[in-house]
């Protein structure tokens, strides 16, 4: 594996879902440049003609920063980055089998014992949330910092929280035991992206 678990910290963006490559690119680039540190591509409705020219281009301009990019929903048979799956994209017996063969992360909500099964299977990361109200996934059940701390206090691995999370709530998180925050829209929607970048990545610091 190339990308060390250790390096999923800090700001973890995640795409918006954009068929202007220029855009992405751009956006991209300016969270970049504001201090985020790791990516994750996520895409529901794009052909998987456009997904694989924008991976590309976006394992680039990942190199170029020397962070790691994960792909989200679904395993395209060309890709042999990073990977991160969720409730309905593999089941548990899969993850070893992903795990050996890439850096992979398992969203496990407020569900300890899917972490800790993670864990156990080789996952570099897993992904904690929602933890406050998101409209990226408005339905999502809720996190707690309870469920943080415990999970922390059990998990050697790198946690990822998600879910809502503004620059001023970072400071908690990180004191129940997060080690990065994952944003889609507070990041990349924002007027200034490199400017919010900066706000979530000092926490970092």
């Amino acid at each position: 594996m190339s990308i060390e678990p250790g390096k999923i910290r800090g700001l973890y963006g995640i795409t918006p879902e954009l068929s202007d490559t220029a855009d992405l690119l751009g956006r991209v680039r300016s969270a970049f440049l504001g201090g985020m540190s790791v990516l994750q591509y996520r895409v529901k409705f794009l052909e998987i003609s456009l997904r694989l020219k924008q991976l590309k281009q976006l394992r680039a301009l990942c190199d170029e920063f020397g962070a790691p990019l994960i792909l989200n929903d679904g395993v395209l048979p060309e890709w042999e980055g990073g990977l991160h799956v969720g409730l309905e994209d593999a089941h548990p017996e899969e993850w070893p089998q992903l795990a050996n063969r890439r850096l992979l992360g398992v969203s496990c909500y407020a569900d300890l014992k899917r972490a800790q099964a993670a864990e156990a299977a080789g996952a570099a990361y897993i992904a904690l949330g929602c933890f406050f109200p998101s409209t990226t996934k408005p339905e999502a059940s809720p996190a707690t910092l309870d469920i943080l701390r415990a999970s922390r206090a059990q998990l050697r691995i790198p946690i990822v929280v998600i879910g809502g999370i503004t620059p001023a709530r970072v400071t908690e998180l990180r004191a129940a035991g997060a080690d990065a925050v994952a944003v889609l829209s507070g990041l990349f929607d924002a007027p200034d992206i490199t400017g919010r970048a900066r706000e979530y990545a000092a926490n970092f610091e």
